[in-house]
């Protein structure tokens, strides 16, 4: 083995070790082992109980086809190897950074590899094979957490909700209702099957919508909601929505909608991905702002997260 695949090797190691301990500590299956360390390996190495999920972003690497094909072999197999799980439960997914990136809705292939993980003593159900994403994203694991421990006996909206997970921690912290909106149906049901993995599904106090986000902000009653988490995309042109989200662009008027439907002293719990996003602070008609990223970074995204969190108060 060259000494770039040992150097790989070694890190993986390190890591694993280090971050297994936390995570045993915490009670959770599933975490982000490894996240770009080292530039020859552009990957992201995530562990899903006895399964691993790799994304790879597809880099300048200036290798031919057949040289870049061994590189990927010969790292899923030190992958298996530090992690000591067979290949076959290595699963790969490649993202483009170009202009006909797929919709994050897209279906990839058929092999269907479902399971489901535990975090925070709830349930949830992950696919590793065939979406862009697992269903769970990881990094939004405090978020979760202080939205379970704020949302007794409020009324949670939560807006672009994917598979839904916010919405379980707050009907497993006794939310008086939530309401799921996403643009996509196969999302929402998904959001419905998490909520029963948890004994938690209840029609009478539980809406799934199926909508446009920035369309039905304008639908929403004032004044109605004490708890809201909007974590919408970056950027977003899905044939299905009327008009395109640009979150730099877009934010102050999609957080003031919301504001209009929030009660006073409401809780928004604002976030995105967008890497050097700036929040026009003065433009939120909101009584307080107060960036929570660094409080709302877990232990295996320390120094990696991308991401910015927002508590706003009406």
């Amino acid at each position: 083995m060259s000494d770039k695949f040992q150097m790989f090797e070694n890190r993986l190691a390190k890591v694993e070790k280090h971050l297994r301990k936390t995570a045993r500590r915490q009670g959770i299956t599933c975490f982000r082992l490894y996240d770009r360390d080292l530039p020859e390996f552009p990957l992201i190495i995530e562990l899903y109980e006895n399964k691993v999920y790799v994304a790879e972003y597809r880099s300048q690497h200036g290798m031919d086809e057949t040289a870049y094909d061994q590189w990927l072999q010969t790292s899923l197999e030190v992958i298996a190897k530090v992690l000591q799980v067979a290949e076959d439960d290595v699963y790969l997914r490649t993202r483009q950074r170009k202009q006909d990136r797929q919709s994050q809705y897209e279906k990839l292939d058929s092999s269907k590899e479902e399971m489901i993980v535990q975090e925070d003593g709830l349930k949830f159900k992950v696919n590793l094979s065939d979406y862009l994403d697992s269903g769970l994203f990881l990094d939004h694991r405090i978020t979760r957490h202080m939205v379970l421990e704020e949302a007794k006996d409020k009324k949670v909206l939560n807006l672009f909700c994917y598979t839904g997970s916010f919405s379980v921690y707050a009907a497993a912290g006794g939310a008086a209702s939530v309401t799921s909106i996403d643009l996509s149906k196969t999302y929402l049901q998904w959001a419905e099957e998490n909520m029963r993995l948890n004994d938690l599904y209840d029609p009478a106090r539980h809406q799934y919508i199926h909508a446009d986000v920035l369309q039905h902000l304008d639908e929403l009653k004032l004044n109605t909601y004490d708890l809201v988490i909007l974590d919408p995309p970056t950027f977003s042109n899905s044939k299905r929505m009327k008009d395109f989200l640009d979150i730099q662009r877009d934010h102050v008027t999609l957080i003031n909608k919301v504001l209009l439907a929030t009660r006073t002293g409401g809780v928004i719990y604002f976030s995105n991905n967008l890497r050097k996003f700036e929040l026009e602070e003065a433009a939120i008609q909101a009584s307080s702002v107060k960036n929570i990223t660094a409080q709302t970074v877990p232990f295996d995204f320390q120094g990696k997260l991308l991401r910015h969190c927002f508590r706003i108060i009406k």
